[in-house]
């Protein structure tokens, strides 16, 4: 595996790793993002720029995310 392949999957692991741990991390809050995953699209980059997609949710999710996110700023 040369090293640019190598970086990309590294990227790649790591991009899934974090997405998974927010989906962890959201579910023990009572938050599920349907869509997020990582943009299979930025992998093509170059150099690659690994995104994750939060995704879209409802009104319901929105404010739950929002509620959580106001009460860790405080």
């Amino acid at each position: 595996m040369t090293s640019e392949r190598r970086a990309v999957a590294d990227g790649m692991a790591e991009a899934e790793a974090v997405c998974e741990e927010l989906a962890a991390v959201l579910r023990r809050t009572g938050i599920v993002l349907p869509s997020l995953t990582v943009d299979p699209v930025t992998y093509g980059y170059e150099p690659p720029r690994v995104l994750v997609e939060l995704g879209r949710c409802n009104v319901e999710t929105t404010r739950k995310l929002i509620a959580v996110l106001k009460q860790a700023a405080r």
